[in-house]
């Protein structure tokens, strides 16, 4: 389950200027030509010289150049007012939208999220993802924070937070348009729609079945888009403008476009793949497109043969990376830095190449950046953790269809792309051989020592493990991963979980990075065999990480909590990491004091202290971390001075401290800080460090910002 608001999806145009700007930054100078070469392959269409005429037609290649529009809605004007006109009629309480898979559902559902006719009407309008396999429970929880706007009781089942939710609706004096976003089941609808006063429904769906057939109800179908405006769609995707430019060969792009058959994903996705390539990479994708299918209705071999053509355009290594997002959960949000892990491990990506990889995924429309919520869409690989991703479940369907090409025990991923009680029967059939998968990636409910099968994994470097149960039992084959080198271990449930069988940890002599979810921290993080090996631990939405008695590890270089509700006191011995390059404690609210002894930190370049709105000071100690470049403390509301040792931070280039609404004035130090290049802050203490920059750091870049702040985190 997930809520995407509009305005935080990252437009591809965006990602381009950063990718630019990321290029240059990891470039030495003398190389600046190789850089100018790789935009200039990206300003391309044919075989065409750089005449003046070529840059006109062309300047929507150069990103500083696109339209800052971050949203084209293509043929809705007509399917928008009609869906208005039912909404608006007194005896409809529920609209059910249905087309294909990548049809355009959603971006209705958005573009009616965003109308100012239907905000002025409504006087709630809400966003909600289902899924195919949905937390019911989890969705009515949320709908009633949504709805109710404030934090839900304890519900003992679906039916009671049916009921009680009802009760509220019957409460409310404002009209409320719940959209219900990606339904695949009518017995899940069921349970999420409600009667009461004022109170509507939009549904959208693949299957016309699933909506209700009542007098209450209005069946909407979603058409494909017509020729104009699925040329203005394609145009816009492949060029960043509504019509073909003139020095196109505008014959193949209407050829190209025309057999994406009117369908939106296909024109997007196909359309951005093609930007800036040359004339014989547009003819091969139309050879190909015309080879395929009808995609009028949903043949899923025809549509992937269509949307293959989407990552023609990739490197074998760009390729890869494509199919790894198979592993992840469909229409989840997961953290970018979740999937980086696996190209550095796996695809031997450094970090930067990992993060810019990202970023072309994302410019080709294969994947959607999401920036972290309450933050600008800063994109840096500096920040990968606080952007998270997700994806169209046609184009992880299509991931899926490419990487299950080969037999089960030969394919280099093992995964199971939904949800199950056990493990897939065709693994038990096989259980007997060795698996050469060098990723595998486990969908389950709970899981008992019993309900795993004895199988043989040589060849897995990475492990994912997404599961909903509140005890859950490691797999026993966990000990013939001997390559093993990251594991993310995932819960969806609503409450934390308690893992079981984790002495297989132990045995894993390679294992290099953990991510941990939503569970129990202690009972994972008292292995001291395991932790002692670990160059990177991420833990999220866990509980008990302050109850660890001590907490050393020699090697760690990179350390990220979030989101842990519980922590107050610190583990003894937590700063005993004098390897450590990035430390990051987000969104942790009963966080009042660091440990004293952070200055021992000593190789530290990244400090992110963010959402930390307990926290009352800073220790003296961090005048200590000499090699720090990076230092953020926005959303610590509950700070009011910063220490006068903050002045030696002499390597320090960037500060982002928004949002630090009690924060009154800055140490007469900071004119010291001879080599920061840049602040992020609000206004009030902003003139502060305009005088700074006037007086004693001239080159300083001073970036004043407009609070952000929102509780859209909730959704997930």
């Amino acid at each position: 389950m997930s809520s995407i608001p509009d305005y935080m999806v990252l437009d591809a145009r965006n990602l381009m200027a950063a990718m630019k700007d990321i290029y240059k930054e990891l470039q030495p100078p003398d190389k600046s030509s190789t850089v100018n070469t790789m935009i200039q392959q990206q300003m391309s269409l044919g075989n065409l010289n750089q005449s003046t005429e070529f840059q006109e037609a062309y300047k929507w290649s150069n990103p500083g150049n696109f339209p800052v529009k971050s949203r084209f809605y293509a043929g809705l004007e007509k399917p928008v007012e009609d869906l208005k006109e039912l909404l608006f009629q007194s005896e409809v309480s529920v609209v059910g939208v249905h087309c294909m898979g990548g049809g355009g559902k959603t971006t209705l559902a958005s573009a009616i999220c965003n109308d100012p006719r239907i905000k002025g009407y409504f006087g709630n309008v809400h966003f909600i993802t289902v899924t195919q396999f949905p937390n019911l429970q989890g969705i009515i929880e949320t709908m009633w924070e949504k709805i109710v706007g404030r934090k839900k009781p304890e519900f003992q089942n679906v039916e009671d937070a049916r009921i009680q939710l009802k009760q509220q609706l019957f409460t409310q004096s404002k009209r409320t348009l719940m959209i219900l976003d990606d339904v695949w089941s009518r017995a899940h609808l069921e349970e999420l729609l409600f009667e009461a006063p004022g109170y509507k429904t939009v549904v959208t769906t693949r299957d016309s079945s699933t909506i209700p057939q009542n007098t209450c109800t209005r069946p909407y179908q979603l058409p494909l888009l017509g020729h104009e405006d699925a040329l203005s769609l394609f145009c816009f995707s492949a060029f960043g403008q509504t019509s073909i430019p003139s020095a196109a060969d505008a014959n193949l792009v209407m050829q190209v476009q025309a057999e994406c058959k009117g369908l939106p994903l296909a024109l997007k996705v196909i359309g951005s793949s093609l930007n800036g390539e040359p004339h014989g990479t547009w003819l091969n994708a139309k050879n190909k497109l015309s080879q395929g299918q009808s995609i009028s209705s949903y043949h899923k071999e025809g549509l992937f043969r269509c949307l293959e053509t989407s990552i023609d355009s990739l490197d074998d290594v760009g390729r890869e990376c494509f199919l790894d997002l198979a592993l992840f959960p469909e229409n989840k949000k997961v953290c970018a830095d979740a999937l980086l892990n696996i190209w550095v491990y796996i695809r031997k990506l450094k970090w930067q190449d990992a993060f810019i990889m990202l970023l072309e995924l994302a410019s080709k429309n294969l994947l959607n950046l999401i920036s972290s919520p309450g933050r600008q869409a800063t994109i840096s690989y500096e920040n990968a953790s606080e952007l998270y991703f997700s994806q169209h479940d046609v184009m992880r369907d299509l991931a899926i269809y490419l990487g299950s090409q080969d037999s089960i025990v030969h394919r280099k991923r093992l995964f199971m792309p939904k949800k199950e009680l056990s493990l897939p029967a065709e693994w038990e059939m096989l259980k007997d051989r060795s698996f050469n998968a060098q990723v595998v990636s486990i969908h389950t409910g709970s899981m008992a020592e019993n309900q795993w099968y004895e199988m043989d994994f040589p060849e897995t470097e990475v492990l994912v493990i997404h599961f909903s149960a509140s005890e859950y039992f490691l797999p026993p084959f966990l000990k013939t991963m001997k390559k093993l080198k990251s594991v993310m271990l995932c819960n969806l449930s609503s409450k934390r979980t308690t893992l079981k069988g984790l002495d297989v940890l132990s045995s894993l002599t390679q294992l290099r990075n953990v991510r941990l979810e939503k569970l129990d921290a202690p009972s994972v993080l008292e292995q001291s065999k395991v932790m002692q090996k670990l160059d990177k631990l991420s833990v999220s939405l866990c509980e008990g990480f302050g109850n660890i008695s001590t907490f050393s590890n020699t090697n760690l270089q990179e350390f990220n909590l979030d989101h842990l509700s519980d922590l107050e006191e610190w583990p003894l011995d937590i700063c005993r990491m004098p390897s450590a390059h990035i430390w990051s404690i987000t969104n942790c609210h009963l966080v009042e004091k660091l440990p004293y002894d952070l200055g021992n930190l000593s190789s530290l370049r990244m400090l992110r202290l963010s959402a930390l709105p307990g926290l009352k000071e800073l220790p003296a100690s961090i005048g200590k971390l000499e090699q720090l470049e990076f230092l953020d403390i926005s959303l610590c509301e509950g700070l009011k001075e910063l220490p006068e040792e903050i002045g030696q931070l002499q390597n320090l280039e960037e500060f982002d401290m928004r949002e630090c609404s009690h924060l009154r004035r800055l140490p007469r130090s900071v004119c010291g800080l001879s080599s920061l290049k840049h602040v992020i802050c609000d206004e009030k203490i902003g003139h502060q460090w305009l005088r700074v920059k006037a007086s004693s750091i001239p080159n300083l870049r001073v970036e004043i910002v407009e609070p952000q702040f929102t509780l859209d985190w909730l959704d997930d």
